[in-house]
């Protein structure tokens, strides 16, 4: 399975998605789910997948190959005006691999499944942030509910809701994705380090920041370690229910 969860800022937007994948308790592998497309200067996209892996890596290669098409009338991620039009482009794709593998992966019983978070900032525009279904629709992440999670995404949820706000720095934002992570990863054996890490400045129109963090990683244990801490020091701070 997969964990992956996107925040849209005032000041950027903040990537993190585990690299874990199970197919059985004996095949467990190592994947990366978090895909870069850019053109410095003009735009930056990313892409972070959860689901069927074969599904997710054909979506990724239509998106590919159409780049590569120098006809300047066919709709391209390098060519389109804006975020709804690149992520209609990402929806497209999704719809055409399941015309190519939708029968057969539902007559198994395997099904359809996969789902994305797609955002970025195109010049001219804000960065905007989209989760996008398996039919290929989607919906824009909004001030109110600011990140979009995918994959097993219940373990880290709670703190998102209480805390994730669109006005937060980035190292705060980055900081509640990675509790969110420490609360999945404890929760669930189906999610699993390493953690691919992005965090995008607004207006910058590259990539600002782009990290692989390990189990072994100073900061990840020391958040750890204090969240956990915090949460028995509040536990015991709160008063009893009376018996």
């Amino acid at each position: 399975m997969t964990y992956a969860v996107a925040l849209r800022l005032e000041r950027g937007l903040v990537f993190a998605a585990d690299t874990r994948t199970n197919a059985g308790l004996d095949n467990i592998a190592q994947y990366r789910k978090l895909q870069i497309w850019r053109k410095p200067g003009n735009r930056v996209f990313f892409l972070m997948s959860a689901g069927n892996l074969a599904v997710t890596q054909t979506v990724v290669n239509l998106l590919n190959e159409r780049l590569g098409d120098d006809e300047s009338d066919v709709p391209n991620l390098y060519n389109v005006a804006n975020m709804y039009r690149a992520a209609r482009i990402v929806g497209d794709a999704i719809r055409e691999t399941r015309r190519i593998d939708g029968a057969a992966l539902e007559a198994s019983r395997v099904g359809f499944n996969t789902h994305f978070i797609f955002g970025g900032q195109i010049e001219g525009e804000k960065p905007r942030l989209f989760q996008i279904y398996p039919e290929g629709n989607f919906i824009e992440a909004a001030d109110d509910t600011p990140f979009f999670q995918i994959g097993e995404h219940k373990y880290g949820k709670p703190i998102l809701d209480r805390v994730a706000r669109a006005d937060m720095r980035l190292g705060e934002a980055v900081k509640v994705v990675l509790l969110s992570f420490d609360s999945t990863l404890r929760s669930n054996l189906s999610v699993g380090m390493p953690i691919d890490l992005v965090v995008y400045e607004r207006d910058a129109l590259d990539i600002t920041r782009e990290i692989r963090i390990g189990p072994d990683d100073a900061y990840f244990r020391k958040l750890s370690n204090a969240w956990s801490e915090a949460l028995r020091q509040a536990v015991t701070t709160i008063d009893e229910f009376k018996v």
